[in-house]
């Protein structure tokens, strides 16, 4: 498997991305290093290790460390094999069970690869699962399943005073910085945040971006914080036109913050347009 056209992105000089599809809606990221160690790769949550090895095989790039946000089987199916493989470390939520894990980290740490020119922060992101955490740097953000281009990830060990806090945090950085989240949920993800904020003139426009980039089998991410900002309803449950629609659909208005993010949610996991 070779990486779809047009998918080194670069969110900063000096910092490539490269995009492997997996599974049905998976994206797995190989990130490059920096100058003369751009042939050595960081990949994220590599649940499918054939597919890794065919993107390092076919670009003659090598392997040199594994960046995982959380346990759930897509994201860690083929980490001990590329870490046996290739040897090397794997850093991986301390508060979850990581197959493979060499480095446990948390929020606060600094995930440091010198010889790639590569540092980046570890955010404690809960609420998808209970020890979700986000690398961010160099202008980006590796987020797992906690934010969606236009949705969030389910709460499957979380409450929501714990997502809304994740989310928050991820909407503090800056608004350019590029979002590389696990799936290709934007499109089914529009249908609900038009349902949601349907006079969201951006999200109006954006919908129909992405409508047309799919039809053409084009990948929706990475997304930006700035837009996401913008657009999704998740980072948006304290925007009256959000918290409106919510309570017409609950039937009763918000208690608080986290109560108008759990009627969204709850919205959405019924939610079939």
């Amino acid at each position: 498997m070779r990486p779809e056209p047009n998918a080194a992105d670069r969110p900063s000089p000096g910092l490539a991305v490269t995009r492997v599809p997996a599974f049905e809606d998976n994206y797995l990221w190989l990130i490059h290093g920096e100058a003369a160690a751009a042939t050595q790769v960081v990949a994220v949550d590599p649940g499918d290790p054939a597919a890794i090895e065919a993107v390092l095989d076919a670009n003659h790039l090598t392997l040199a460390a594994i960046l995982v946000t959380h346990h759930h089987g897509d994201h860690t199916g083929g980490v001990e094999a590329l870490a046996t493989h290739h040897g090397v470390p794997v850093y991986g939520p301390a508060r979850e069970d990581i197959p493979g894990r060499t480095i446990a980290v948390k929020g606060g740490d600094v995930v440091d690869l010198p010889s790639l020119g590569l540092h980046f922060r570890v955010l404690d992101v809960p609420g998808h699962t209970a020890g979700h955490v986000a690398y961010a740097g160099h202008g980006a953000v590796f987020c797992g399943d906690t934010l969606f281009s236009g949705g969030c990830g389910r709460l499957f060990e979380g409450t929501p005073e714990q997502m809304l806090g994740s989310l928050d945090t991820l909407a503090a950085l800056p608004k350019d910085t590029q979002v590389y989240c696990a799936h290709e949920y934007t499109a089914s993800n529009l249908k609900f945040a038009l349902a949601v904020e349907p006079s969201n003139a951006e999200l109006v426009s954006y919908a129909w971006e992405v409508a047309r980039r799919r039809e053409k089998l084009e990948p929706t991410i990475p997304t930006t914080i700035g837009r996401e900002r913008a657009i999704n309803p998740f980072l948006r449950t304290r925007e009256a036109t959000i918290r409106e629609a919510a309570a017409e659909f609950s039937g009763r208005p918000a208690a608080n913050d986290a109560d108008a993010f759990r009627q969204v949610r709850e919205w959405k996991n019924g939610f079939r347009g």
